[in-house]
């Protein structure tokens, strides 16, 4: 947990100051319900957060029944965003091929949409830097916090924290040792000092903060997005920890059952509870009659109890959450083995996250060309007007969220390979037929150096030819 308390800070003007102090309120208002979001994600749920205190005895509140559901909802949607890069009006961009190379950004990228996803949105912050021009980084809603401008459709102002040092104090607290306050005209880093903040201000010309938000199912009255572990998500989870935990119960009695036996001796009885395993596991019980009444002993069991309740409530929790979450049944642990899915049933229950991951990879394209505008801007140094029309114009790549096998897209690439022949020569035909970046750079150095050879053995060829052809037949005869 961090805790942000920054009170008067000596060297902020009055609009940041007033700008700080709204953005520690509106981090610290959200950081239980992010705390939340975390717990599930993580699958830190106990007992006593989802027992009704019906049928779960309070002695056991205290245990923890695993459960990725939360982690699935959120990692199985981001998987398949996979941000392949920048493409310019004229093909690659060396320059930001270069920039997603130095910032990790497509490894950067996946880490960020899984916090998109699991707290409704994340934060990209650029700064310049001497080493590599322009620094991109990703911030949660869990380390950053942003007011949002209807007026200009964009961030206001925002706060990063950039580093924590450990509470003197209290266990388990931490309090920032390095933020960022972005501005429309500056970036502002307080460092923390014994004696209180230093202010460094750092303009650029921009013309808005350089912090950008990626927003995850965003509305009119939630700007910045929606959890994908929602309440009613979060609902579900419980429904199915409190299933499972009464399953585990019950199979702990179906696996000892209640046995009785009547009209023993106070002896043999004694005999009995003496060692209640050994009694239960043996395979022989052996008693007299009883000499105060006459009667023999009369052994029985109780009636198991059945898991086919628990097993179908089970059941219709995981399909509850399926269609809540876009996710196959098979994702939640559904599995029919009696009448195995065909794959075009799979792929038909997929079309759903098919279709989210399209809506997270278009909300995501946008935020990704405004990033990548920015930092163009920032390593030429110039205001945003001052970009070129390729350099505006650049846009995103995503690959294919319904991901496709290998022998699908080949197929196709194929058929637009007849009827476009130039087609075969791009490096998006090797893409579709199956190889990756490494593979496709493979593939023309070792087509160039074999381009080489040939046109090493034809010039070879060519000077024997002009060689021949100036030899005569008195050539070399002695006169």
């Amino acid at each position: 947990m961090i805790a942000l308390n920054f009170g008067t800070v000596a060297g902020l003007t009055g609009p940041e100051q007033k700008a700080l102090d709204e953005l520690v309120r509106f981090y610290s208002l959200h950081q239980a319900g992010n705390a939340e979001k975390e717990k599930y994600y993580e699958g830190h749920v106990a007992l006593k957060d989802v027992n009704l205190g019906i049928a779960l005895p309070q002695g056991i509140r205290n245990l923890e029944v695993g459960c990725s559901w939360g982690q699935k909802a959120v990692d199985v949607l981001a998987a398949r965003s996979m941000f392949d890069g920048f493409v310019s009006s004229g093909g690659d961009n060396a320059v930001l091929n270069r920039l997603i190379a130095d910032n990790r950004l497509i490894a950067e990228y996946g880490k960020a949409c899984r916090d998109e996803l699991k707290y409704g949105c994340a934060f990209a912050t650029l700064s310049a830097d001497a080493a590599i021009g322009c620094k991109i980084r990703f911030h949660s809603p869990a380390t950053a916090a942003a007011l949002w401008s209807g007026e200009k459709g964009r961030i206001a102002c925002g706060l990063a924290i950039i580093d924590t040092v450990p509470d003197e104090h209290l266990t388990g607290v931490w309090q920032p040792r390095v933020v960022n306050l972005y501005m429309d005209n500056a970036v502002t880093v307080l460092r923390r000092r014994p004696d209180g903040w230093n202010v460094q201000r750092l303009p650029h010309r921009m013309g808005r903060p350089l912090m950008e938000p990626l927003i995850w199912n965003a509305t009119s009255g939630k700007p910045f997005g929606r959890s994908r572990l929602k309440r009613s998500i979060r609902t579900l989870i419980d429904d199915y920890i409190r299933t499972v935990a009464n399953a585990t119960i019950a199979l702990e009695f179906d696996t000892t059952p209640q046995k009785y036996i009547l009209g023993v001796t106070d002896e043999q009885y004694d005999v009995l509870i003496s060692d209640k395993f050994k009694s239960y596991v043996g395979s022989l019980l052996a008693a007299t009659s009883n000499p105060e009444t006459g009667e023999n002993p009369v052994f029985g069991q109780l009636a198991q109890g059945s898991l086919s309740p628990h097993t179908e409530k089970m059941r219709m929790t995981a399909t509850q959450f399926a269609a809540a979450t876009g996710l196959t049944v098979t994702d939640v642990g559904v599995v029919n083995d009696a009448n195995p899915t065909s794959s075009d049933a799979i792929l038909a229950q997929s079309q759903t996250l098919v279709l989210l991951a399209q809506q997270l990879n278009t909300g995501n394209g946008d935020a990704l060309r405004t990033i990548a505008q920015m930092a163009q801007a920032i390593l030429r140094n110039v205001p945003p007007g001052a970009l070129t029309e390729e350099e505006r114009n650049v846009m995103p790549h995503f690959k294919n969220p319904a991901m496709p096998s290998v022998a699908v897209t080949a197929d196709a690439a194929i058929k637009i390979a007849t009827a476009r022949e130039e087609f075969a020569s791009t490096d998006t035909f090797l893409e579709m037929i199956g190889f990756d970046q490494a593979d496709i750079r493979r593939i023309r150095a070792q087509e160039q150096r074999v381009r080489g050879q040939k046109t090493l053995l034809e010039v070879e060829d060519e000077d024997n030819g002009d060689s021949l052809d100036g030899l005569h037949p008195a050539d070399g005869a002695a006169e």
